[in-house]
C-alpha cells in the first residue's frame, strides 16, 4: 500500500554533487519520520541521514556531516538528500525509509523503519 520511490542517482566524479529524491504515496507523508540509508555489496546497510516528521530536526552520520543535507517538503510528499563533495567511498545503493514512530528505536537503526524504497544507485568515480 505504501510506496517509496527514490530517484536522482547516477554516475558522478569525485567532488561532484547529486540530489536524491524520494516520493511517498499511500499514506500521509507528514506522519513519517524519514531516513536515508546506503549499502554496498560488502557492507551492511548503514544510516546516512534522518529527518523528523515536521522537518525541524535532522540527524547525520559522521561520514555525511558537512557534505550531505536532508530536507523534506510535506506538501510534495518528498524527502531529499543533497550530496556534495562526493567521494568514491560514497558509492552505494541509497535507500529511502519511512518511520511511523511507533517503536522506541532511534532513527539511525534500520529496524526502526517500516517502509523502504527500492533504492537508487550512486557511483562516484575517481
Amino acid at each position: 500500500q505504501v510506496q517509496l520511490v527514490e530517484s536522482g542517482g547516477g554516475l558522478v566524479q569525485a567532488g561532484g554533487s547529486l540530489r536524491l529524491s524520494c516520493v511517498v504515496s499511500g499514506r500521509s507523508f507528514s506522519t513519517l519520520a524519514m531516513g536515508w540509508f546506503r549499502q554496498d555489496p560488502e557492507k551492511e546497510r548503514e544510516f546516512v541521514a534522518g529527518i523528523n516528521w515536521s522537518g525541524d530536526a535532522t540527524f547525520y552520520a559522521d561520514s555525511a556531516k558537512g557534505r550531505f543535507t536532508i530536507s523534506r517538503d510535506n506538501a510534495k510528499d518528498t524527502v531529499y538528500l543533497q550530496m556534495n563533495s562526493l567521494k568514491p567511498e560514497d558509492t552505494a545503493v541509497y535507500y529511502c525509509a519511512g518511520d511511523l514512530g511507533r517503536k522506541q528505536l532511534i532513527m539511525t537503526e534500520t529496524i526502526a523503519y517500516e517502509y523502504w524504497g527500492q533504492g537508487t544507485q550512486v557511483t562516484v568515480s575517481t
